[in-house]
């Protein structure tokens, strides 16, 4: 616990302060910025500023130029009082006096020094740059000299602290309860959005960018003999456009052929951002033997509850087929749907004019269940009938002992 003083102890609603040292330190690790009070000349100042807490220190960010840090270059440091907030719910009452929120927050009083040790400097910089992700500090250039020396760091123990928490429902006087008002209570959450890679990146999405997801919606690496599935990456553009730039390879698609590889980086941009009805869980695939792109594949609208999958979006270029590497990616995500994810079914469905698509799936041991009248539209407005397949898990033992014969070196033709 840290210990109460007169500048931390309340004056008000005594009943939301605490001082224990576990809590403060929960709301400063979780949060991203704070606010930095101090005085300069008799003035006051406020500024928001990055921070990382190492045991019992909160370190400040900034520049080498900054008022602050100007401020704290004497021997008698800088006297601050240091704030971080987190708004957790905005509180709706039928009267507008008990309107609130719901936050958890802490206040530091005391004096910040300067860090002048370059170690000490050095490790709290990487401290800061492992907050914001785990592993980004080995994912990127550390900094120069010329730019440590631009930065400065403040230091300030931990020593005068509270904690202060709203959290619950609506309060409010007895007599608003019968008011015609609706009351309660909005959450509000930080939550990451989906990467954005600056222009000209072409390496992948590092793992810890990677919102958690469910194993249903996760790409995982499949590995195989012929067959490599890794995730689809924007860096896979080039050497995909070059494996499918063929018209036959395009003939039954009803999207919009890639006319160059800007587009089809474009392609699987909306591949990786799709969503809600629509969303995919999209691989590239690799031959196994060269390691060159031969085309893409993908899960398609996956459903946890339902426990189902649709396997479609397959490409592959005409010097891979019936090579043997369509029906082992197909052996290598039925595999994971029915005894990796414990899917009950999965489904296929294509173009009923695509003979060859059509006598592929059933050589995978799926049942025709019938045609989808007028179920996708081309990319030039006209409307396709689908015939749709499924196998469902009991079907599915039998099916793969066939994929895995079918694949014997002895018996490659075929597939």
């Amino acid at each position: 616990m840290y210990p109460r003083t007169e500048r931390t102890t309340a004056t008000r609603t005594r009943d939301r302060m605490s001082y224990d040292r576990k809590a403060a330190h929960a709301v400063l690790d979780e949060a991203y910025h704070c606010a930095l009070g101090f005085v300069v000349q008799g003035e006051p100042r406020v500024l928001p500023t990055l921070h990382v807490r190492i045991d019992d220190t909160l370190y400040l960010h900034g520049s080498t130029g900054s008022r602050p840090l100007l401020a704290a270059r004497g021997e008698a440091g800088l006297p601050v009082c240091v704030t971080v907030t987190h708004l957790d719910g905005l509180v709706f009452a039928r009267s507008q006096f008990h309107h609130s929120a719901n936050y958890r927050s802490v206040v530091a009083h005391g004096t910040a020094r300067l860090v002048t040790d370059e170690a000490e400097k050095a490790r709290v910089l990487t401290a800061l740059v492992e907050k914001v992700a785990t592993g980004r500090s080995a994912d990127s250039r550390p900094p120069s000299r010329r730019e440590l020396a631009e930065t400065a760091v403040l230091a300030l123990a931990l020593r005068e602290v509270s904690v202060r928490v709203r959290a619950g429902g609506v309060s409010e006087e007895p007599a608003d309860l019968a008011l015609p008002y609706w009351a309660g209570v909005v959450p509000l959450r930080v939550t990451a959005g989906l990467p954005e890679p600056d222009a000209g990146v072409v390496a992948p999405v590092p793992a810890y960018l990677r919102p958690a997801r469910s194993p249903w919606l996760e790409p995982v690496v499949l590995r195989g003999e012929h067959v490599l599935l890794e995730p689809l990456a924007e860096a896979h553009a080039e050497e995909l456009y070059a494996a499918l730039d063929d018209e036959e390879v395009w003939r039954y698609v009803g999207g919009t052929r890639p006319r160059s590889v800007d587009e089809m980086a474009g392609d699987i941009r909306s591949a990786l951002t799709a969503h809600h009805r629509d969303a995919r869980v999209p691989w590239v695939q690799r031959c196994a033997v060269t390691g060159a792109v031969v085309g893409t594949t993908s899960y398609y609208q996956p459903d946890e509850d339902l426990r189902t999958v649709e396997i479609g979006y397959t490409q592959l270029g005409r010097p891979w087929w019936r090579s043997g590497i369509n029906t082992e990616a197909k052996l290598l995500l039925l595999t994971r749907a029915f005894e990796e994810l414990g899917a009950v079914r999965v489904t296929w469905q294509t173009n009923v004019d695509n003979e060859r698509s059509r006598r592929a799936i059933e050589r995978l041991g799926a049942t025709r269940e019938g045609t989808l009248r007028a179920n996708r539209r081309r990319a030039d407005g006209t409307w396709r009938e689908s015939a749709l397949y499924s196998m469902l898990a009991q079907e599915w033992p039998e099916a793969q002992a066939s994929l895995r014969e079918r694949l014997r070196p002895a018996a490659p033709v075929g597939s």
